[in-house]
């Protein structure tokens, strides 16, 4: 398994101590809706000679001075996880070893706002250079976060520290997913993230059951073997399970964890091929989330299933034609190989209901190119149906910073899934609505206990771009990791 390098690790510093008495390099310094005249705002003259109009994460290093000024809008979590990030990149270039930042008091909710703060530092310091024969390294050790405002208003310092431990909880997590899903298809098969997955019950001393193809067989998954059978790596479903006592509720997580997909014989153009490592981007947000979970201890009771699989070309490949029974016993004709990730999700959520009767049951998929042609890279899509546990995501994605959508289903989309020679057809007749009528297919396998508790997210938008984007870097975002536990966290704030 691919770790953060201990070089790219930065040590956090919380001090009552104002922001004159803390000694560092370097001080970053927020701009806030273009105000310069806010008494931290000590170079204004020279700022406004050097073109800073600040402009949402606009930086402008003073290296005689050893300022940095970064712009933020508002004084919201958002736009300061993305300007912390931005100030992180900027001060990786320089030598600059210690940092210092005073605390953001103005705002309705400082420990949300120091926890995002907390998150665009770590998320900012991420690099993937594990396949580089000179890695660089981050020239920031430590950073120290003062809880006297320049005002001179105290927060408290332990709930502070809580907050802001939170916050880098999350991102790391977050890192953790992104280096999985970067990790080129070589590298991490099927049998890897079954690995890694065994690596965090060890870690964490939680359950974890793996499936291995004749298990699978036995559970009559039959669909997601069909997809895998013409690699030479053989499938995996993982269970990795949090149980802490007395949970506040269950929550079952299902990813499509296609470690590559070539697209099958219905073969992907050579262009779309490339990035294909990220079609795992599913499973691994799973087992990052358990990862946080287990680390900040919340009293949920996790459950993340991983269908982990590789879709390759071959004699023994499935082919369009072929008609598959899932676990649940539908029949399904394959009209497209390409629309592989939900037949592995068809069979997975069928194995996860049978285990765990869950209070609420997410999936995380890259599924359909036709969400990001609808909602664009950035945005995730949002489907189920019912509108309680897709508000809840909404809702928690809006805190988290990611960017989600709904994306309704409808009756009319429902009958271009239909087939003459079986159950279910794997793709729509229509070259329209491809997002929700993937969704509309995959809510033939959620059980009458889960069709309320049930909401699918398409990630495929957001979860690998290849340019920097707000708190995002080049490749893997992490996409879900953020939004699912700020989620898990307000239902044990809901209970209380």
């Amino acid at each position: 398994m691919i770790q953060l390098n201990q070089e790219n690790r930065i040590d956090f510093d919380l001090t009552i101590a104002t922001i004159e008495e803390i000694v560092a390099d370097v001080e970053i310094i927020l701009v806030i809706n273009k105000n310069f005249d806010h008494p931290f705002v000590q170079e204004k003259t020279a700022l406004q000679k050097a073109g800073f109009k600040g402009l949402q994460d606009e930086t402008q290093l003073f290296s005689d001075k050893d300022r940095l000024y970064v712009g933020v809008e508002t004084l919201s979590c958002a736009t300061v996880r993305t300007a912390i990030a931005t100030a992180m990149r900027t001060l990786f270039k320089t030598s600059y070893r210690t940092a210092k930042i005073a605390s953001y008091t103005d705002t309705e909710n400082p420990m949300a706002f120091l926890k995002a703060m907390a998150e665009g530092f770590v998320l900012g310091a991420y690099r993937f250079e594990h396949y580089k024969s000179e890695k660089s390294k981050n020239t920031i050790e430590s950073i120290t976060v003062s809880m006297t405002h320049y005002a001179h208003f105290s927060l408290p310092i332990q709930e502070a520290i809580k907050a802001f431990h939170a916050g880098v909880t999350i991102a790391e997590a977050t890192n953790f997913t992104r280096n999985i899903v970067n990790t080129t298809p070589d590298d991490c098969y099927p049998e890897v993230m079954a690995k890694i997955a065994e690596n965090i019950a060890k870690e964490y001393d939680l359950k974890c059951h793996i499936l291995e193809p004749s298990d699978l067989r036995e559970q009559k998954m039959e669909t997601l073997l069909a997809v895998a059978r013409a690699s030479r790596h053989t499938p995996r479903v993982i269970h990795l399970a949090y149980k802490p006592q007395n949970p506040k509720a269950v929550v079952t997580l299902v990813g499509k964890g296609l470690t590559y997909d070539s697209g099958g014989l219905s073969l992907k153009p050579s262009d779309y091929m490339v990035t294909m490592k990220a079609d795992k981007s599913g499973g691994s947000a799973v087992l990052g989330i358990i990862k946080a979970v287990a680390t900040l201890k919340l009293p949920i009771e996790l459950h993340g299933f991983v269908g982990a699989v590789e879709n390759m070309i071959g004699g023994d490949a499935y082919k369009p034609d072929d008609v598959l029974r899932a676990k649940n016993g539908k029949t399904i004709e394959v009209r497209n190989t390409d629309a592989e990730g939900r037949l592995v999700l068809a069979d997975t959520l069928g194995y996860a209901q049978q285990e765990v009767k869950a209070d609420y049951l997410f999936d995380f998929a890259t599924l359909t190119g036709a969400c990001v042609v609808g909602v664009g890279n950035y945005t995730s899509g949002v489907m189920g149906n019912n509108d309680v546990p897709k508000n809840m995501i909404i809702k928690a994605a809006q805190h988290s910073g990611e960017l989600m959508t709904k994306l309704d289903f409808n009756r009319y989309l429902k009958k271009t899934l239909s087939s003459e020679i079986a159950d279910i057809c794997n793709i729509s007749n229509t070259r329209y609505g491809g997002a929700i009528t993937a969704g509309m297919f995959l809510s033939e396998f959620i059980d009458e206990y889960h069709k309320d508790k049930w909401a699918h997210i398409d990630i495929a938008g957001p979860a690998f771009v290849e340019h920097i984007w707000g708190e995002n870097p080049h490749g893997a975002s992490g996409a879900g990791v953020r939004m699912m536990v700020y989620l898990l966290e307000s239902l044990t704030l809901e209970v209380q």
